[in-house]
């Protein structure tokens, strides 16, 4: 080893899901299958280059009116970066520096682990139960911050209001984060809680539910001190973080509240309709509200069924972990491109 070596921050990377450049039926990254807001097409098609030029707006102001008015918040309640992964990463950077363990499930968002190696923040897993649910009361102890996804990934379990509520007033010395990537699939959001509880912090993403994962739009809601002092890290990191495409798109996004609503529509119903095909060929599935379904078969090996799908140029997500090794997560795709994956599965499993 060279001796600057040893003073190299060394991590162990999040590992994405495949991005094929042929075509193929996409079920591992859970992206919408449609298209973003024609509202968004249009910009796109008139955006003046020479803009381009110029910084973009370091607070994102046209993104963040946007969002407060959408969610009934104030504007200094809305912090917005590149993507729900920046958010977090941004969270974990300012508000997780206790020398006590962060708490987290032990079958979540595999980035958790990362941040946490990253910025050096000792943490310890809580393991979900029997079911693959969150048990709330391990989180009832001392700890130096709280995160968990809700619906859960890549279990795609919805923790009820309730039950989360729950785990925010038993930690009120602490931050807590609830990260709801696919929440607007699933079931009431806690951001109504962020004027009650002044350690919650509410993220979420455009790149499932609003079909904009290419323009890595994040936001977090919280109260204005928490949202400060968030803005003080980023301005500390980075003063531009989004683009004005991003911004200008990411507005419009969300003032189409109907086309995102219908979006979520068909999603939904789709999921619905595949767990019914799914239990129909024997799978057993977790009762998912997110824009995928995580399922397992008694008699097929997950690893196996995986390697057939992609051969056939059906792309699925398969973790090679404890306690999971014989699930697929499968993304909601459209009708069309499900009953393709049916289509296979028939004929693999005859």
């Amino acid at each position: 080893m060279k001796s600057f070596e040893k003073n190299i921050r060394k991590v162990e990377p999040y590992v994405p899901g495949e991005q094929p450049r042929q075509k193929v039926i996409k079920l591992n990254t859970n992206e919408n299958p449609y298209p973003p807001a024609p509202g968004v097409k249009k910009i796109l098609e008139n955006m003046d280059a020479d803009r381009l030029r110029l910084y973009p707006d370091p607070t994102s102001g046209e993104l963040i009116k946007a969002l407060a008015k959408y969610y009934g918040v104030g504007e200094d309640q809305v912090f917005a970066g590149v993507g729900s992964d920046d958010v977090l990463s941004m969270c974990f950077l300012t508000f997780f520096n206790s020398e006590k363990p962060i708490l987290f499930p032990d079958i979540t968002y595999s980035f958790y682990k990362v941040w946490a190696g990253l910025y050096r923040i000792p943490y310890e897993c809580c393991a979900l139960d029997g079911n693959f649910r969150i048990v709330k009361e391990d989180y009832y102890r001392e700890n130096g911050g709280v995160i968990f996804p809700n619906p859960n990934a890549p279990t795609g379990l919805y923790q009820e209001l309730g039950d989360v509520e729950d785990i925010i007033r038993n930690n009120q010395d602490v931050i807590v984060i609830v990260d709801e990537a696919y929440v607007d699939f699933a079931g009431k959001s806690a951001v109504g809680l962020v004027d009650k509880y002044d350690n919650l912090i509410v993220v979420q993403t455009f790149s499932k539910a609003r079909s904009m994962a290419g323009m890595r739009i994040g936001y977090a809601i919280s109260n204005p001190l928490l949202i400060r002092y968030l803005n003080d890290a980023k301005y500390s990191f980075n003063s531009y973080t989004m683009n004005p495409l991003s911004i200008a798109c990411g507005a419009e996004a969300v003032r189409d509240r109907a086309y995102f609503e219908e979006g979520l529509r068909k999603i939904t119903e789709t999921r619905e309709w595949a767990k019914e095909q799914l239990s129909g060929l024997g799978f057993s599935c977790l009762d998912s509200k997110a824009n995928f379904i995580f399922a397992t078969h008694p008699q097929y090996d997950a690893g196996e069924l995986f390697k057939a799908l992609k051969e056939k140029g059906i792309y699925v997500r398969h973790w090679d972990a404890e306690r999971i090794s014989q699930y697929l997560r499968i993304t909601v795709g459209t009708r069309e491109e499900m009953e393709i994956f049916f289509d296979f599965l028939r004929r693999y499993m005859k």
